[in-house]
């Protein structure tokens, strides 16, 4: 895999490493409930976000299966963290990532998740080489269907109460890009 050339820049947005200074804004999403229901998990607590945090900070790696690169996203010109996108090595051999983003929802509606997935597309396709990109999403989630249908991904897969969240079975889309097609139209 290739070097990465951090901040990743956008009209609006800068992606950079995480930094001890984030726990307060990294606890402001992480922490509520309506953000947790579809990550499978409970909200963190202020205490897991310290230690999330410290393992993003310390992380510098992204060359074996299982290596996640975390990158806090920012408005351009402001102070803050308003949400992260991740890129997760899946397989280095067939060069497959998964991609995700988490956003403060004190910020959705403005394109913002759209606009730092579509960055972390390119970066995971044009600097990192990746072959297959996809994301995993629970299906009541229809925010995040929006933000891979405007990439331009394809649905590939409808798991059916494949994971248990508390008491409700969760079902789960997989939507999935290939390089050769970002090349193609990478507006998506």
């Amino acid at each position: 895999m290739t070097t990465l050339s951090l901040p990743v820049t956008t009209e609006r947005l800068v992606m950079r490493r995480f930094t001890p200074d984030d726990l307060d804004d990294l606890y402001a999403y992480q922490g509520r409930p309506e953000v947790a229901r579809y990550l499978y998990r409970q909200p963190l607590t202020r205490e897991q976000c310290v230690r999330t945090l410290e393992r993003r900070v310390a992380a510098t790696a992204w060359a074996e299966d299982g290596d996640d690169l975390v990158l806090a996203v920012c408005r351009a010109g402001e102070a803050g963290v308003v949400g992260e996108v991740v890129l997760k090595l899946a397989s280095a051999r067939a060069r497959q990532a998964e991609i995700g983003w988490v956003f403060n929802p004190e910020h959705g509606g403005r394109g913002y998740a759209t606009e730092a997935a579509r960055a972390t597309a390119a970066l995971a396709f044009d600097g990192l080489g990746v072959h297959r990109l996809f994301a995993r999403l629970d299906v009541l989630n229809t925010g995040s269907v929006g933000v891979c249908e405007r990439l331009g991904m394809r649905r590939e897969a409808h798991l059916v109460e494949n994971d248990l969240d508390g008491e409700r079975w969760g079902s789960e889309y997989v939507y999935a890009m290939l390089g050769r097609e970002w090349r193609a139209d990478p507006a998506g």
